[in-house]
Protein backbone atom coordinates (compact mmCIF):
# COMPACT_ATOMS: atom_id res chain seq x y z
CA UNK A 1 0.00 0.00 0.00
CA UNK A 2 1.48 3.33 -1.07
CA UNK A 3 0.34 6.51 0.62
CA UNK A 4 0.17 9.77 -1.29
CA UNK A 5 0.79 12.14 1.60
CA UNK A 6 0.53 15.92 1.48
CA UNK A 7 3.55 17.92 2.77
CA UNK A 8 2.00 18.52 6.20
CA UNK A 9 1.08 14.85 6.50
CA UNK A 10 4.68 13.87 5.75
CA UNK A 11 5.84 16.16 8.56
CA UNK A 12 3.22 14.65 10.89
CA UNK A 13 4.48 11.15 10.11
CA UNK A 14 8.07 12.11 10.93
CA UNK A 15 6.93 13.80 14.15
CA UNK A 16 4.89 10.75 15.18
CA UNK A 17 7.88 8.49 14.57
CA UNK A 18 10.08 10.73 16.70
CA UNK A 19 7.54 10.85 19.50
CA UNK A 20 7.23 7.05 19.44
CA UNK A 21 10.99 6.72 19.86
CA UNK A 22 10.58 8.65 23.13
CA UNK A 23 7.70 6.61 24.54
CA UNK A 24 4.85 8.78 23.24
CA UNK A 25 1.84 7.66 21.28
CA UNK A 26 0.16 10.03 18.87
CA UNK A 27 -3.01 10.68 16.93
CA UNK A 28 -2.99 12.82 13.81
CA UNK A 29 -5.81 15.26 13.02
CA UNK A 30 -7.11 15.12 16.57
CA UNK A 31 -10.11 17.25 17.59
CA UNK A 32 -9.72 18.40 21.22
CA UNK A 33 -12.88 20.54 21.07
CA UNK A 34 -15.47 21.56 18.51
CA UNK A 35 -13.96 23.82 15.88
CA UNK A 36 -10.36 22.81 16.60
CA UNK A 37 -8.24 20.19 14.82
CA UNK A 38 -4.60 19.74 15.72
CA UNK A 39 -2.17 18.07 13.34
CA UNK A 40 -0.59 15.79 15.96
CA UNK A 41 -1.59 15.17 19.57
CA UNK A 42 1.09 13.34 21.52
CA UNK A 43 0.43 11.46 24.76
CA UNK A 44 3.54 10.83 26.83
CA UNK A 45 4.40 8.01 29.21
CA UNK A 46 3.56 10.18 32.24
CA UNK A 47 0.27 11.46 30.80
CA UNK A 48 1.74 14.62 29.30
CA UNK A 49 -0.14 16.08 26.33
CA UNK A 50 1.68 17.80 23.49
CA UNK A 51 0.17 19.53 20.46
CA UNK A 52 2.28 19.73 17.31
CA UNK A 53 1.17 21.88 14.39
CA UNK A 54 2.85 20.97 11.10
CA UNK A 55 3.49 23.82 8.70
CA UNK A 56 4.77 23.13 5.20
CA UNK A 57 5.18 26.73 4.02
CA UNK A 58 5.07 30.39 4.99
CA UNK A 59 1.55 30.69 3.53
CA UNK A 60 0.41 27.63 5.52
CA UNK A 61 1.67 29.24 8.74
CA UNK A 62 0.26 32.69 7.98
CA UNK A 63 -3.20 31.29 7.24
CA UNK A 64 -3.39 29.57 10.66
CA UNK A 65 -5.39 31.86 12.91
CA UNK A 66 -6.52 29.22 15.43
CA UNK A 67 -3.25 27.95 16.89
CA UNK A 68 -3.47 29.97 20.11
CA UNK A 69 -6.77 28.23 20.84
CA UNK A 70 -4.84 24.94 21.06
CA UNK A 71 -2.74 26.09 24.01
CA UNK A 72 -5.43 25.38 26.61
CA UNK A 73 -5.62 21.73 25.47
CA UNK A 74 -1.98 20.73 25.97
CA UNK A 75 0.99 20.92 28.32
CA UNK A 76 3.40 21.89 25.53
CA UNK A 77 2.85 23.38 22.06
CA UNK A 78 5.24 22.88 19.12
CA UNK A 79 5.55 23.83 15.49
CA UNK A 80 6.94 21.17 13.14
CA UNK A 81 8.53 22.45 9.94
CA UNK A 82 11.07 21.27 7.40
CA UNK A 83 14.63 22.58 6.98
CA UNK A 84 13.54 25.12 4.32
CA UNK A 85 10.92 26.82 6.51
CA UNK A 86 11.72 30.40 7.69
CA UNK A 87 11.73 29.62 11.43
CA UNK A 88 12.12 33.29 12.39
CA UNK A 89 8.36 33.60 11.70
CA UNK A 90 7.52 31.29 14.61
CA UNK A 91 6.91 32.71 18.10
CA UNK A 92 9.88 32.21 20.47
CA UNK A 93 7.52 31.13 23.27
CA UNK A 94 6.58 27.96 21.38
CA UNK A 95 8.48 24.76 20.74
CA UNK A 96 10.17 23.98 17.44
CA UNK A 97 10.61 20.63 15.73
CA UNK A 98 12.47 20.15 12.47
CA UNK A 99 10.96 17.20 10.62
CA UNK A 100 10.73 15.29 7.39
CA UNK A 101 8.65 12.27 6.42
CA UNK A 102 10.91 9.85 8.29
CA UNK A 103 11.93 11.46 11.57
CA UNK A 104 12.16 14.71 13.48
CA UNK A 105 14.24 16.52 16.06
CA UNK A 106 13.16 18.89 18.80
CA UNK A 107 15.37 21.96 18.41
CA UNK A 108 13.54 24.17 20.92
CA UNK A 109 11.61 22.62 23.79
CA UNK A 110 8.24 24.23 24.34
CA UNK A 111 7.62 25.76 27.75
CA UNK A 112 5.41 23.64 29.98
CA UNK A 113 2.02 24.97 31.02
CA UNK A 114 0.19 22.04 32.59
CA UNK A 115 -3.50 21.70 31.96
CA UNK A 116 -5.95 21.11 34.81
CA UNK A 117 -6.32 17.49 36.02
CA UNK A 118 -10.01 17.28 35.00
CA UNK A 119 -9.20 18.48 31.47
CA UNK A 120 -6.24 16.06 31.28
CA UNK A 121 -8.52 13.15 32.20
CA UNK A 122 -11.07 14.21 29.58
CA UNK A 123 -8.37 14.59 26.91
CA UNK A 124 -6.77 11.21 27.64
CA UNK A 125 -10.18 9.52 27.47
CA UNK A 126 -10.92 11.29 24.17
CA UNK A 127 -7.49 10.35 22.84
CA UNK A 128 -8.06 6.67 23.71
CA UNK A 129 -11.56 6.66 22.25
CA UNK A 130 -10.47 8.29 18.98
CA UNK A 131 -7.51 5.92 18.62
CA UNK A 132 -9.69 2.86 19.30
CA UNK A 133 -12.32 3.99 16.77
CA UNK A 134 -9.66 4.48 14.12
CA UNK A 135 -8.18 1.05 14.75
CA UNK A 136 -11.64 -0.51 14.64
CA UNK A 137 -12.37 1.22 11.31
CA UNK A 138 -9.19 -0.30 9.84
CA UNK A 139 -10.25 -3.79 10.89
CA UNK A 140 -13.94 -3.41 10.06
CA UNK A 141 -14.56 -0.60 7.56
CA UNK A 142 -18.32 -1.29 7.42
CA UNK A 143 -20.46 1.45 8.98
Amino acid sequence: MTLDLQPGQRLARGVSRHLAAHGFVSVEEFVPARGLRVDVMGLGPKGELWVIECKSSRADYQSDSKWQGYLEWCDRFFWAVDTEFPTDLLPDETGLIIADAYDAEIVRMAPEDKIAPARRKKMIQKFATDAARRLHALRDPRP
